[in-house]
């Protein structure tokens, strides 16, 4: 028997399990038998249903206005963030809305923004988006499958980092008047159709035409000049170098959906830029801006006890977060023939004395990091069990031998003793390698000098990096720190053209496509990738994969702590340090909800301006 559309609405409605199918799908508007979804969960099932009214973690009915003024070191000659040249001005990224939105309680978990509902085949082998209706750009021209298609075909032309992140994305086709299709290569990747639910949807009719300058604009060429957007802010001004301020869109489409509900309070957004951090933080002082992520050892321990901080106008809070925190380390260039064996890695990672630095330098803030995934249980422990072990026999002749006998653990220097023995095994490892003293250094067989420059890009590193410096002077190895400005810094780290940096990954509790420019072989020979290390190994390479392509979260976990155990095991890297919280100070001019969310402070996207607070601190402040 035939239905009316209205009575096959009111069936579905009325049977449990079938209330989010839409006619849509019975009317073939997608493929046939997929089933709709308000979002994407990676594992497991989402924690808000298709009628949830806002987040659990934000202020509902949080007050709009205000000013929140936020600062960046460097310098910006761009407002192309997509393209791979130019230094762009990170805020521009937050004008383009994606088809979905993360949820900040929850690992892994998408909502629809740009998108009303999504749809996968089990295999994995395409993802579909429906776009809401009255989704628009602030010109007011509605965001269109035409607008999607031309994002992804453009950005992937724009930059080697989206060609690499989309490569297994091999086809995107309009599949109904409000819907597309992304086509992917390869089967059973479960987070490709969040990652491409992630990707920045560009109006198609802005970037084909000409600028004001009266030239076509390309997304793969710098610009200065303000592109059109979708989200809550605008650009409303800037000054190529010193500062860019966004406005909030007072019309902005999504503003009442529910992943947008007590999101994006604050009238205007200012973000000023600085060349070094020291005339930074005295503009903070002298409240220029707002709010700091503190980074600084010696700054948190010491800096913050001016009168404003006194008078409890600054307000310093930790925030403790259930993140893994990643890997922050001295990046040892492979490419660089220096550092091809594993031996000389190594010994540089006995010469870096963490103790006395985290002594004398850091207050005594830090713990040294033993994993990629650190603070996390993805982190490798013990000795390799269960999956783990089953993964790693597979690839045992690909690996040191160490990854099944040992637990990776950073050399300790707490004792003179300690120093003297670590230092000595260095120079054996160094030996072992072909080096050998010549005089005061060391030499390859070639009569080659063992020297080593450091690229930084911030002063305040100095500090921490010449100690080690002098460390590996005493062991042969001459050794140089430069510093140079940001624009110089970002073109030599792109084309990997540096003996050594610091470098840090962020790590989610759900690694997956990202690990591939992180550590991949293909990663290591395309400019702009993270694969700063320059890391090639099969084992690594097949390792990723199986990450990738887990179908159980205990399967992620697995993989991942076989990959971390892989790469600590090779030395590609000498780890630093990290702290299990946020360190933050702010103007106590904000409003903020009763319950942060679980992964991450939230400033500011769901904090607001607070009138009381704000009239008392300027009745405080000297001058205001």
């Amino acid at each position: 028997m035939l239905l009316s559309r209205r009575s096959l609405l009111k069936l579905l409605a009325a049977v449990p399990g079938l209330a989010t199918l839409r006619l849509a799908a019975a009317a073939g508007e997608t493929a046939e038998g997929l089933r709709w979804k308000h979002g994407l969960s990676l594992f497991g099932d989402l924690k808000y249903g298709p009628d949830f009214r806002h987040f659990d973690y934000v202020k509902p009915d949080a007050p709009k206005g205000g000013r929140v003024r936020l600062f960046a070191i460097g310098s910006f000659d761009s407002l192309n963030p997509y393209s791979f040249k130019g230094e762009a001005a990170g805020a521009v990224g937050s004008i383009h809305d994606r088809l979905i939105k993360s949820s900040l309680d929850e690992p892994g978990s998408e909502y629809g923004l740009i998108a009303e509902a999504v749809a996968h085949p089990d295999d994995y082998s395409f993802v579909a988006f429906r776009l809401r209706e009255q989704a628009r750009f602030h010109d007011g021209t509605p965001i269109t499958p035409e607008d999607v298609i031309f994002s992804m075909e453009n950005l992937k032309k724009a930059h080697p980092f989206y060609a690499f992140y989309y490569r297994d994305i091999d086809k995107v086709e309009q599949t109904g008047e409000r819907e597309v299709r992304f086509i992917f290569s390869a089967k059973g990747n479960r987070e490709l159709p969040q990652i491409t639910g992630q990707m920045p949807v560009l109006p198609k009719h802005w970037w084909t035409a000409s600028g004001a300058n009266g030239k076509p604009r390309s997304l793969q060429n710098a610009i200065l000049e303000a592109p059109l957007g979708s989200a809550a802010y605008r650009i409303a001004d800037f000054k190529a170098g010193e500062y860019i301020t966004l406005q909030r869109v007072e019309d902005y489409w999504a503003r009442d959906l529910p992943v947008n509900v007590g999101y994006d309070n604050f009238d205007e957004i200012h973000v000023v830029y600085f060349r070094d951090e020291t005339v930074a933080f005295e503009a903070f002082k002298a409240d220029e801006y707002d709010w700091r992520d503190e980074n600084n050892s010696k700054r948190w321990a010491t800096g913050y006890d001016f009168p404003a901080v006194q008078r409890g106008d600054v307000v310093l809070e930790k925030f403790h977060l259930k993140n893994a925190r990643g890997m922050q380390a001295y990046v040892l260039n492979l490419r660089r023939r220096k550092f091809a064996d594993a031996r000389v890695r190594q010994a540089f990672n006995l010469a870096f004395d963490f103790e006395w630095a985290n002594r004398n330098l850091f207050h005594g803030q830090y713990t040294r990091t033993n994993s990629f995934f650190a603070n996390s249980e993805l982190a490798a422990t013990g000795l390799p069990q269960g999956k783990e072990l089953e993964l790693l026999e597979q690839i045992r002749d690909k690996v040191p031998p160490e990854v099944f006998t040992q637990e990776y653990r950073n050399p300790v220097n707490e004792t003179p003793q300690q120093q003297r023995a670590n230092l000595r095994k260095a120079f054996q490892l160094l030996t072992a390698a072909g080096w050998k003293r010549q005089g005061q250094w060391l030499v390859n067989d070639k009569g080659e000098p063992f020297k080593v420059e450091f690229l930084l890009v911030s002063p305040a590193f100095e500090r921490i990096v010449l100690p080690y410096a002098k460390t590996l002077n005493r062991l042969g190895i001459q050794t140089t720190v430069r510093t140079i400005d940001s624009a110089q810094y970002q073109r030599r780290v792109k084309n990997f053209d540096f003996d050594i940096i610091v470098g840090s990954w962020g790590q989610s509790l759900s690694p997956g496509n990202e690990q591939r420019n992180y550590w991949g072989s293909e990663a290591a020979s395309r400019p702009g990738s993270r694969n700063w290390a320059g890391i090639r190994n099969e084992a690594v390479d097949w390792l990723i994969e199986r990450i990738i392509y887990a179908k159980s979260r205990e399967e992620l976990v697995a993989a991942t702590r076989a990959l971390d155990r892989v790469l600590l095991w090779n030395h590609y890297v000498v780890p630093m340090w990290h702290i299990t919280y946020e360190r933050t100070a702010r103007w106590d001019r904000f409003g903020k909800p009763v319950r942060i969310p679980e992964h991450a402070v939230g400033f500011p996207d769901i904090w607001w301006w607070d009138e009381k607070k704000a009239a008392r601190l300027k009745s405080n402040t000297p001058g205001k």
